[in-house]
Parts: structure tokens; C-alpha cells; sequence
């Protein structure tokens, strides 16, 4: 690995990472990959959509020698726009085609259909429906009746698109093999990428793994729920099965996903956040050991019943309840029920009769 600028890192075997900045967000920056290939470099996602991203990803470009006219293709990990967001002006600039999952896809094509303020509608009933008080939920509703949109709802100036990455396949890649896995929990359809070539240093393990925000080195990913704004169900094959992910468990899915990331022997991680880092295998067996002791941390709480929100107010997050941003909160409680979800699935919790909102309990 060699540092070529402070925000281009040289990998080795033709891939390189670019440090591409998320605006007002803690995480800072998005690794924007690049991989070279017979019929030109391919993108693995591409950042936010802000114009000092386009700045840094262009830059970028540039210190390998590659202008964006020449991007042959992007692969995105999944939906969320510090990944997908400037795929439509990597699409303007050079034709590229956009591969990604088909159960993101949807995600991306749902956001763009919908009218104005149907996903504000859909948060606020949802928010309500787990115990939230009226006063966290006036913004949307407020935002609702002003025609607003969420900054971050995903593939609103997007590309939607034209090709799907089918779990188990070599993406078409000229000279390079590159495996999709499907790894839902984070969205339902975030997929790891398996670059299944030696590594460049001689590193022992099998290949190099594109993580997107499913591995990180020092970040548990958000783990939320996946259910339509219209609350239909994704679809009826199990995720066991080789269908798509179950809205009512995503932790389970999740969990499922690390440990097969986790028997994949890989040499290195180049994750979308961080750093690049070895041992995945470790890093998988850390982050079950923090989602089962998160559980236990749950089922204490839930001696007596709480909602999903009160679940959350007594959770232990990165900082105090009362210091918790609004935007921010809404994921910390969605967090708490797909946690408490997963406490239902194995039998240790359950809801109680007759409450509204819905209080769960330990048993």
C-alpha cells in the first residue's frame, strides 16, 4: 500500500481508494474505489452528492491519470447516498453503466416514485407506532405539509440503475475477477464485492474483500428495518432459501452475513469508512460479541415493558439521549426494534397484549 496523496491510496494489483468527503457528518469521508480493468476503471461506489465531493472525486481521478469520461462502470455496495449519491454524475460524464442489488434497486426506484412527503408520512407513522411523542414527530409533519424531502432519502439525483448484481456471480469485469456477496442487514440489499486474485503483497488469505459499510475496522453498521412505506412485504422466499432478507429479523440477517463473510479466509478488507484492514475473520468474531452482549444489554432493560422508543432513550449510544440529534434519533430507535425483532425471533422477548404503542418484555 503506498499513500500517493493524502487522499489517494495506491493498493496494489490496480486498485486504489479515494477520499471522497461527506458533508456535515461525523463519518467524514466515503473510500471511493477504483479498480482497473480491460475495458477501463471501474468505480466501487462513488460518494456523496455534494459539490466538494465532485471536487475530491474528480481530484482524485486525476492523480491516477483518469478523467471521469473514462470510468468504464460503477459498482455500488448499496443504496445510501454517501454511496450512491454522485452515481448520476459519474453516469452524465462518461456513460458508465451502474450496477447494483436487486432488492436496493427497488429501494431506489420506490424513493423516486413516490409523491412528495409520502416518506415523511411513512416516518411519522412509524415513529408514532413505536412510542415516540408527538413532539419528535411534528418536524415531518410539519415538513409533510410544506411538500419537503428528507436531505438523505437515497436515488433522488441517483442514477437508477441498468444493470443488477446477482449474489454468487463474477461481475463482468475484462480481466479482473470480482464476486458479488450478498450480505444483507444494513440495507436489504448491501452486497461485499470478493476480488478473488492474490494479493499484490503476498498476504496470505484468499483474495481482498470490498466490504462497503458491512465490515468497518472500529464501526458497528447501523442495522435498521426494511419495510416498504406502504408496509407491503419485500418479498416471500426466506433469506435462507436464496430469497430476499426478512423485514421482520434484519439483525438476524445481518449476523448470518458476517459469519459467511467470516469463512471466506480473505487476505485484506477495503472497507467504504476507515481504513483498510487484515484479519476479517477477527473483525466478524468482534462484532457478533457486540451484537450478543448488546441483546443481553436489552433483555435487563426489558424486565419491565418499553417500546422500541423507550428502548431507546435508556440504550447506551455515543453520546446522551438528550444530546442525540433528531435525524439521528430516528435511526437509534430503529436500531432498538430490529434488536428487540431479533429477541422475538429467538423467543426471549415478546410483545405484550394490548398495548399501543407496542411495549415488549422479556421472558
Amino acid at each position: 500500500m503506498a499513500q500517493l496523496t493524502d487522499t489517494v491510496t495506491d493498493h496494489g494489483g490496480g486498485v486504489w481508494s479515494l477520499r471522497v468527503p461527506i458533508p456535515d457528518n461525523p463519518l467524514g469521508h466515503t473510500l471511493v474505489h477504483v479498480v482497473d480493468t480491460d475495458r477501463g476503471p471501474v468505480l466501487v461506489d462513488t460518494g456523496w452528492d455534494d459539490p466538494e465531493s465532485w471536487t475530491e472525486l474528480v481530484g482524485g481521478l486525476d492523480v491516477l491519470g483518469i478523467g471521469v469520461r473514462d470510468v468504464h462502470g460503477v459498482v455500488v455496495t448499496h443504496h445510501h447516498p454517501d454511496h450512491h449519491g454522485l452515481s448520476g454524475r459519474v453516469r452524465e460524464e462518461s456513460g458508465a453503466w451502474i450496477a447494483m442489488h436487486a432488492a436496493d434497486i427497488a429501494v431506489v426506484r420506490r424513493t423516486r416514485d413516490a409523491e412528495p412527503g409520502t416518506w415523511l408520512d411513512y416516518l411519522a407513522r412509524k415513529l408514532a407506532a413505536v412510542g415516540a411523542p408527538e413532539e419528535h414527530t411534528a418536524p415531518l409533519l410539519a415538513a409533510r405539509a410544506a411538500g419537503g424531502r428528507m436531505r438523505t432519502l437515497p436515488g433522488l439525483r441517483s442514477a437508477l440503475p441498468d444493470r443488477e448484481i446477482v449474489p454468487g456471480e463474477l461481475l463482468d469485469l475484462a480481466g479482473r475477477r470480482l464476486r458479488a456477496v450478498w450480505t444483507p442487514g444494513h440495507t436489504p440489499g448491501h452486497v461485499c464485492l470478493h476480488l478473488e486474485e492474490a494479493h499484490p503483497a503476498g498476504l496470505p488469505g484468499h483474495g481482498r474483500l470490498f466490504s462497503g459499510d458491512h465490515l468497518l475496522p472500529g464501526i458497528s453498521p447501523h442495522i435498521g428495518l426494511y419495510e416498504d412505506p406502504d408496509d407491503s412485504p419485500e418479498l416471500s422466499t426466506p433469506f435462507e432459501q436464496g430469497g430476499p432478507p426478512s423485514a421482520a429479523d434484519p439483525l438476524g440477517d445481518y449476523l448470518d452475513s458476517l459469519e459467511r463473510i467470516g469463512r471466506l479466509g480473505v487476505a485484506e478488507v477495503l472497507p467504504a469508512h476507515q481504513h483498510a484492514f487484515a484479519d476479517a475473520a477477527g473483525r466478524v468474531r468482534e462484532l457478533l460479541a457486540h451484537h450478543e452482549e448488546r441483546l443481553a444489554g436489552l433483555l435487563a432493560l426489558l424486565a419491565n415493558p418499553l417500546t422500541p422508543w423507550q428502548l431507546a432513550e435508556r440504550m447506551e449510544w455515543n453520546r446522551p439521549w438528550d444530546r442525540i440529534p433528531h435525524g439521528s434519533r430516528n435511526i437509534a430507535v430503529s436500531e432498538a426494534e430490529a434488536h428487540v425483532r431479533r429477541l422475538v425471533k429467538l423467543g426471549r422477548a415478546e410483545p405484550v397484549a394490548g398495548t399501543e404503542p407496542v411495549a415488549y418484555v422479556a421472558v
